[in-house]
């Protein structure tokens, strides 16, 4: 069993705030490998189904980003996994728009969702990293990742979360390469 974890913040205000894109990376898995509806626990919501032979639980915390540990530990506990069974997905500043890279281990980079998993449950957890690019001026990375995507971003943004969902089951198998390699070879077709 793997639990893979969106990370974001609660509520109709921030759905499509760039910060949020961990949320909406875990709603396209789950609608398109038909998953469970959603069910409160462990200070979130969580979704249950299988990719491939891999039984997944998806994991939104309700705690807002910066208490997100919280709610990784109460499901890690509760099933009996360990930091390595889980997968985080979260937004990257340093990483190009709509690019995405796979890594285990690592620091915040000052993000705050992975600060607070790091406190809960190590650095030893697999990361996701969803470009979303970097506003240029580090005073305006707050307002920039609490801003909702532009609306000339909403294709690729539709196309690389489509991308993400296709391909998860190379996630699912612990392929990254394959994984990170499929969604650049999509997105590439996309933009042609």
């Amino acid at each position: 069993m793997q639990l893979w974890v969106g990370l974001g913040n609660p509520g109709a205000d921030y759905a499509l705030h760039r910060h949020n894109v961990g949320f909406m990376a875990l709603d396209a898995i789950a609608e398109t490998h038909g998953f469970t509806a959603d069910r409160k626990q462990f200070k979130g919501w969580t979704r249950e189904g299988r990719i491939g032979s891999d039984k997944i639980v998806l994991l939104k915390p309700a705690t807002f980003m910066n208490r997100s540990g919280e709610s990784i530990r109460a499901a890690l506990d509760f099933y009996k996994l360990e930091p390595g069974d889980v997968t985080v997905f979260h937004d990257e500043l340093d990483l190009a728009p709509f690019k995405v890279k796979v890594k285990t281990g690592g620091g915040a980079a000052g993000h705050n969702g992975l600060r607070s998993a790091d406190a809960h449950i190590g650095q030893d957890y697999r990361r996701v990293r969803i470009g979303i690019g970097h506003p240029g001026d580090k005073a305006r990375v707050h307002g920039y990742v609490l801003s909702n995507y532009a609306k000339a971003e909403f294709e690729p943004l539709s196309d690389l979360l489509g991308a993400i969902a296709a391909e998860a089951g190379w996630l699912a198998a612990g392929d990254d390469p394959r994984f990170m390699s499929d969604i650049a070879m999509r997105m590439h077709d996309n933009e042609e």
